[in-house]
């Protein structure tokens, strides 16, 4: 497997693991109906966008051997008062859980975030994701934050999770 920095080229790989990887992660935290109209061209713009209008937006993609994307992680510079980047997402292939990919993923854009001069980030989980929970926990993140999200009609509660020194996340490139 290989982690590197996404391109355009990478993005409807990228969109279809993130409707894959919602369409499997919130099945039964989310309305049916939400997932259901998630598609691959709406989810090619969204990300897109992110790259084109975010604060210094970026992705970072795994790969097979045999060049197949089977996750991603994105993250951004935010303002907070304790937290000065965001790990925006991570999504897997559902087969591809439980491999150390996401670990290795996160790793990547806290190199990233080490290289640039930010020291600190957060990651927005939904607190019914006992499983996204959990991972953020394993990876030493403390919950500091609460908010509420919407998705499809049906009001959620997120818990941010963060790291004061992204530093201690960072391992050997794979």
């Amino acid at each position: 497997m290989k982690i590197k920095k996404a391109s355009g080229v990478d993005i409807k790989s990228i969109a279809r693991v993130y409707v894959d990887g919602w369409k499997t992660t919130y099945r039964g935290l989310v309305p049916d109906d939400y997932l259901d109209s998630l598609s691959y061209e709406e989810s090619e713009q969204r990300w897109l966008n992110f790259l084109n209008h975010e604060k210094e937006p970026f992705i970072y993609i795994a790969m097979t051997e045999a060049g197949e994307i089977i996750g991603f992680a994105s993250g951004k510079s935010i303002v907070d008062e304790n937290f000065d980047g965001e790990l925006y997402s991570l999504y897997l292939l559902q087969e591809c859980r439980g491999l150390g990919v996401g670990r290795q993923l996160v790793s990547a854009i806290a190199r990233h975030f080490t290289e640039k001069g930010i020291a600190s980030m957060l990651v927005w989980v939904m607190e019914r994701n006992k499983s996204g929970l959990g991972f953020y926990e394993r990876m030493g993140g403390r919950a500091y934050l609460h908010r509420k999200s919407e998705f499809g009609g049906m009001v959620v509660d997120d818990v941010a999770y963060g790291w004061m020194d992204v530093s201690v996340l960072c391992t050997e490139e794979e």
